[in-house]
C-alpha cells in the first residue's frame, strides 16, 4: 500500500514504479491469454524456485461500514475490502485492488485519530 500525497516526490517515484510494475504483469497476463503459456524468452530468463510452495502472507485492506457498495447493497454494511494499493486519508478516498472508495470518518484508534 501506498501512502499519496502528491507534494512528495518520493511517493510519486514509487507510485510509478507501481505503475510500471503492473502494466508489465498485465502485458504478461495478456500475452498468457493469448498463447496460453508464457514464451520461451521469459521463462528461459526466470528464475529456478526450488523446494516451492504455496504461502500466505497478508496485505492491507481496509475492513469498515459500507454504504453504495454495487456488489455488496444495503447501508452500514460491514466488509472488508480487497487489497489496498494507494491511499489518500487527507483527501478521503483510497483505491483497492478492484475500486475507488471515499473515505468516511475513520475508526477509533485509525489514522488521524
Amino acid at each position: 500500500m501506498l501512502v499519496f500525497d502528491p507534494r512528495d516526490p518520493s511517493v510519486l517515484r514509487e507510485l510509478d514504479d507501481t505503475i510500471s510494475l503492473l502494466r508489465r504483469l498485465t502485458h504478461d497476463l495478456e500475452l498468457i491469454r493469448a498463447q496460453g503459456y508464457p514464451d520461451a524468452w521469459h521463462l528461459n530468463e526466470a528464475p529456478i524456485l526450488n523446494s516451492w510452495s504455496p504461502e500466505i502472507r497478508p496485505a492491507v485492506c481496509l475492513a469498515g461500514l459500507s454504504s453504495g457498495h454495487p456488489m455488496l447493497p444495503g447501508s452500514a454494511r460491514p466488509i472488508v475490502t480487497s487489497e489496498v494499493w494507494l491511499i489518500a486519508p487527507q483527501e478521503g478516498w483510497a483505491r483497492t485492488l478492484s475500486r475507488f472508495y471515499r473515505l468516511g470518518k475513520p475508526a477509533s484508534g485509525g489514522p488521524d485519530q
